[in-house]
């Protein structure tokens, strides 16, 4: 793994500390469901999924974007890809908990297959994007914690109605 894939690994770790920290504090309120279908408004993106398009993301850049391999989470892909409106039919904590762990296994595999070689070149995956690994990788780092601040904003506002 060259030294730019390592950090950027360091980056992801701590972005899905935060992530899972959120997660717990979730958990821990009386009605985590109510807390992760919390909406600013009519069909805009809930906690929930904030939470699982991050997972969801990651599997999408690992499976087809920064390589072409199957997945075994497409089945939550049309509820929460980019694009999706979000619904009430969410998993429980701990289901959105192992879909993070899968996707996070999966990424750091792809992530691992980029030498300093491939940084520079586009993934048959990103063509249309006309994304480079290393562009795809800064994005990647970058989604987590932006998807994760909204989803924290929104968990304060749901406390603040409590």
């Amino acid at each position: 793994m060259s030294s730019y894939t390592a950090t950027i690994v360091q980056l992801l770790e701590f972005n899905r500390l935060m992530t899972l920290k959120l997660l717990e504090e979730i958990a821990q309120t009386k009605d985590p469901i109510a807390a992760l279908t919390y909406q600013p408004g009519p069909q805009r993106a809930h906690i929930g999924w904030q939470i699982m398009h991050i997972a969801i993301t990651e599997e999408a850049f690992a499976t087809e974007r920064l390589r072409s391999t199957s997945s075994k989470l497409t089945d939550w892909f049309p509820q929460f890809q980019k694009g999706s409106v979000a619904d009430n039919n969410l998993p429980a904590v701990d289901v959105i908990q192992s879909v993070l762990a899968q996707s996070r296994v999966n990424l750091l595999d792809a992530i691992s297959q980029i030498t300093e070689e491939d940084l520079d070149l586009i993934p048959d995956g990103l063509t249309e994007r006309g994304w480079t690994n290393r562009r795809a990788l800064q994005i990647l780092c970058w989604h987590e914690a932006h998807h994760q601040g909204q989803a924290h904003f929104l968990f304060n506002s749901w406390k603040s109605k409590q």
